[in-house]
């Protein structure tokens, strides 16, 4: 991609290897989605089934590796205008690799301390490739805005789409490994990437924030936060990362239960692959409708496309309400990113990385457990009315809380082992048999079988029912958000019709030039 020495251009570059760091940051990305992607397709179904965890436990866990993304972006984004971007890279590098060993160590943590010590290896785990994940959000997004001042909109969506480019090769992975190794090799497919974007920095200068350059001090980048403006598009950035990354957690195994898992796979694909082009073509609407226009469109296209997914029933209808769904979550991060750096560029790596931050804690801590508690609350209540007995015999151990609400779910592993009939317990059994090994978890979910194989038969359907129930209702419910986000959205450009317009400043305040990004319309 070229890029212009005018400084009056659309696409002015500060930095001579600024094709190079853009693209840095975009295998960065690529990392974190890559990741996600393989976790959220079938890693998350291959710990439910092995270490028996229920949706709000997995919620959790996914939630816990994006409350240390968020927390770290915060911290990151400080420590961005102290030290650097470079040093907080090669950070990002070294505990991306330790993050795999810690996530590797499940298995050993299950056999010596049970569910509960593997509970929180996997926490652990997720929780320091967050911090990989958190630091290299907390550099490019300012590093990138920071190399193209005259259109950050649109370098920052092409920044981004290193994220669904994570997601398709994550998802396409895991479509084709997931029969065929452990989900141990899968989950570490994210090192590739990580191994890229190392190489790709090695030995380059990075320029200071925009705010560093300019001299500003910690308390004036600080003071932009008395802003009621930012603070209100804080609040709508946490909505954005209820939505975009809450359902992202879950949307592959949720269309999976609604029609089938392989289906559900190559559907988050597809709406992968939709984000992915679609940021690249970020600047040109931009330019015709205005950041803010184009937010408003797309929360109203997010709003319709999760509630009609959870109406539908076939393949056909699913990939109308997903392509809805994909065209109105594809510019929310990226855009509300530029948003805010172009109307408080006093705040440099600090207001991008609280932004960030924001979003990624509203995630971690509402929307991935948040959408797996709606689905244990709607398919443990619907397994209750229609087959208290089947409920009896499938339900979880312990009860799960979110928010001061409480419900006791689904046990993953003997709704596992319902789907499969026994198979895999049955071979995972004669293998305790060959070796004479003891496995306390695995001998007391064989007890159970014994009993429940009986009613098997009879249980089945109640149990797909009411799991495809809690799945409907989750998606139906998480579509207020992006209603509530329209509404916002609209506020916000009502208001800045009413003082001429929406337009980028400079860090002297007055309106930036050069850029592509048109009036409010």
């Amino acid at each position: 991609m070229s890029h212009s020495n005018d400084p009056t251009s659309a696409h002015y570059a500060i930095a001579p290897n600024a094709n190079r760091l853009l693209w840095a940051g975009f295998m960065a990305i690529l990392a974190a989605g890559v990741g996600f992607s393989v976790r959220g397709a079938s890693v998350l179904e291959e710990w439910s089934k092995a270490f028996g965890f229920t949706q709000t436990e997995l919620g959790g866990i996914t939630g816990g590796g994006l409350v240390g993304f968020g927390v770290i972006i915060i911290i990151s984004s400080f420590l961005a205008e102290k030290i650097g971007f470079a040093r907080l890279l090669i950070f990002a590098f070294v505990v991306h690799f330790l993050s795999a060993v810690v996530t590797l160590a499940a298995p050993f943590a299950f056999s010596t301390g049970g569910k509960d010590l593997t509970f929180w290896c996997l926490f652990v785990g997720m929780f320091m490739f967050a911090i990989g994940n958190g630091v290299c959000e907390a550099v490019v997004n300012p590093l990138v805005a920071t190399l193209f001042p005259n259109n950050k909109t649109h370098y920052l969506n092409i920044l981004h789409a290193g994220w669904p480019a994570g997601l398709i090769l994550g998802g396409v992975a895991s479509i084709f490994m997931a029969d065929l190794v452990s989900w141990q090799i899968q989950i570490s497919l994210f090192l590739i990437p990580v191994i890229v974007y190392g190489l790709m920095i090695f030995g380059q200068q990075m320029p200071a924030t925009e705010a560093s350059a300019s001299g500003m001090s910690l308390g004036q980048i600080l003071f932009q936060f008395v802003s009621p403006l930012l603070l209100f598009l804080l609040l709508i950035h946490a909505m954005v990362g209820y939505v975009e990354l809450g359902t992202d957690s879950w949307i592959a195994r949720i269309t999976g239960s609604i029609l089938d898992e392989t289906t559900g796979r190559w559907l988050f694909v597809y709406t992968s692959a939709l984000m992915f082009f679609l940021r690249f073509v970020a600047g040109p609407i931009v330019h015709r409708i205005s950041p803010l226009g184009l937010l408003f469109v797309s929360a109203i296209l997010a709003m319709t496309g999760l509630y009609t997914l959870g109406g539908v029933g076939t393949t056909a209808a699913a990939i109308v309400a997903l392509t809805i769904y994909g065209l109105g979550k594809t510019f929310f991060w990226p855009t509300m990113l530029a948003v805010v750096s172009e109307r408080f560029p006093k705040g440099g790596a600090v207001t991008l990385g609280m932004v960030g931050g924001v979003g990624m804690l509203s995630a971690g801590l509402l929307g991935g457990p948040g959408i797996g508690f709606k689905q244990d609350k709607f398919a443990s209540e619907k397994l209750q009315e229609i087959s208290p007995e089947t409920y009896a015999r499938y339900k979880a151990d312990e009860e799960n809380h979110f928010l001061g609400f409480t419900t006791q779910g689904l046990n993953g592993t003997k709704v596992s082992t319902l789907d499969d009939d026994g198979a895999k317990l049955a071979g995972e059994i004669e293998i305790l048999n060959t070796t004479g090994e003891t496995d306390a978890n695995l001998q007391g979910l064989n007890q159970w079988w014994g009993d429940a194989k009986a009613t098997a038969a009879a249980d089945a359907k109640p149990v797909k029912e009411a799991t495809l129930f809690g799945s409907r209702m989750a998606l139906k419910l998480t579509a207020i958000v992006p209603g509530v986000m329209a509404v916002c959205y609209l506020l916000l450009i009502v208001y800045f019709k009413s003082i001429g317009g929406y337009a980028a400043l400079r860090i002297d305040g007055e309106k930036a030039s050069g850029g592509v990004e048109g009036p409010v319309r």
